[in-house]
């Protein structure tokens, strides 16, 4: 079953991809010579913590049609939810029985691409991949342009598919453009591919910004005692759970907020404790209220292959919140902030739990016009309109290469 993104309410029965229609598809010819949408293959869900692929896809729907493709969720029945958030951007989640080899899951979400395709006749667009092993069921795919986002290396995470790597090399053959989500990726992956480009996290300042004004302390961290040492992010096992569990227990006044989901871990392993505080996820628009309570924030992260090449959002968030930071030696952190005096970069509990005694005293004394300036020049808005033009010169360049065949027939 197809579900409408006209009407969220609507189904219309599956229909099989005929051959004609994927000839059709597959194909350079009969496209109209301007591209129309965006289909983005992702791991990760849009409701899930608002990160990079959420603010880069909302920014790309200003040029494009855009259908942010989700990984199936197991239901009782086969049946297509595309999800409308505007009228430019839809959320598309397969669901699927469970049970199903791996090679019907394949069959069965091409069908539905096939048919996206078809009943909104989209001839031109662009495919933009968060995860490679979307190809299983896109390798018919002709794009006008193919854009390999690589924000993080999956490869290295905790239950990654053993075909991921083989994956990956497929799809930087087909891809015009790979874009890095940190500079060390940038470094992994730029002798693999002729046109990488290194895009690590930005920062949307104005909305962090709003912490430095004293909003509304949310009602769950309301009754909180002070200081508060905060993390906001996915928890799971690139997160340091020894290290925060030796510095909570060496220091019992200071309170420890964790927002955000926990996955891919037990979280019985999870230090407990009475000033140790797991809130849960937050919504971006909330995340502000938070920080703007907050005395410090800490990035509690593991050494270990699925941290090596990292470039953590939440760095330039706490920043423009006022916050400062104190992180383990993530490269990107130190490349890129380690510099600042509000960055503490710590090898240790001991060192960390300094650094945050150190924060703490000095938060009122700090200069923050220069990482300030800094953070206001590496905006979301300006990372998408370099990404953005990286696009169009792609674009210009097919359309040239498509105009002289055209002569030549």
């Amino acid at each position: 079953m197809l579900q409408q993104p006209d009407s969220k309410k609507q189904v219309a029965p599956s229909e099989p991809a005929h051959s004609s229609f994927l000839n059709r598809i597959t194909s350079a010819e009969g496209s109209s010579g301007k591209v129309t949408d965006l289909f983005c293959f992702s791991h990760l869900r849009w409701n899930f913590v608002y990160q990079r692929p959420q603010h880069l896809l909302s920014r790309a729907s200003g040029q494009w049609r855009t259908w942010f493709w989700e990984e199936p969720v197991r239901d009782e029945r086969n049946w297509l939810e595309v999800r409308s958030l505007s009228n430019q951007r839809y959320v598309v989640v397969p669901h699927l029985q469970p049970g199903l080899s791996e090679e019907k899951i394949a069959l069965q979400q091409k069908e539905w691409v096939n048919q996206i395709l078809s009943q909104h006749q989209i001839t031109d667009y662009i495919a933009w991949y968060y995860t490679p092993m979307a190809l299983s069921f896109t390798d018919h795919l002709r794009a006008r342009l193919t854009i390999y986002d690589c924000m993080d290396e999956l490869s290295a995470f905790h239950g990654a598919p053993p075909q991921l790597r083989s994956r990956e090399r497929q799809l930087m053959q087909r891809a015009d453009l790979l874009f890095t989500g940190g500079y060390s990726l940038f470094e992994a992956k730029r002798a693999l591919h002729s046109a990488v480009y290194a895009f690590p996290s930005s920062i949307d300042f104005d909305h962090f910004a709003q912490a430095r004004q004293g909003l509304t302390d949310p009602a769950d961290q309301q009754s909180l005692a002070t200081p508060r040492i905060g993390f906001a992010g996915v928890i799971d096992e690139r997160f340091d759970t020894e290290l925060l569990r030796t510095v909570a227990l060496r220091r019992p006044d200071w309170q420890f907020i964790l927002i955000g989901p926990v996955v891919k871990i037990n979280p019985a392993i999870l230090p407990k404790g009475p000033n140790l505080h797991y809130l849960g996820l937050k919504s971006y628009n909330n995340l502000p209220n938070y920080f703007s309570y907050w005395q410090a924030a800490m990035l509690p992260f593991a050494l270990n292959e699925s941290t090596r090449f990292i470039s953590p959002t939440k760095t330039p968030e706490y920043l423009a919140a006022g916050l400062p930071v104190v992180s383990t030696p993530i490269q990107d952190v130190v490349t890129t902030y380690g510099r600042y005096s509000m960055v503490s970069i710590c090898d240790s509990a001991e060192t960390f739990e300094q650094a945050i005694e150190k924060a703490l005293n000095s938060r009122g004394s700090l200069d923050w016009s220069g990482v300030d300036t800094f953070l206001q020049n590496h905006s979301w808005d300006r990372t998408w309109a370099a990404m953005l033009e990286l696009i169009e010169g792609k674009l210009q360049l097919t359309s040239s290469r498509s105009g002289a065949l055209k002569d030549l027939d």
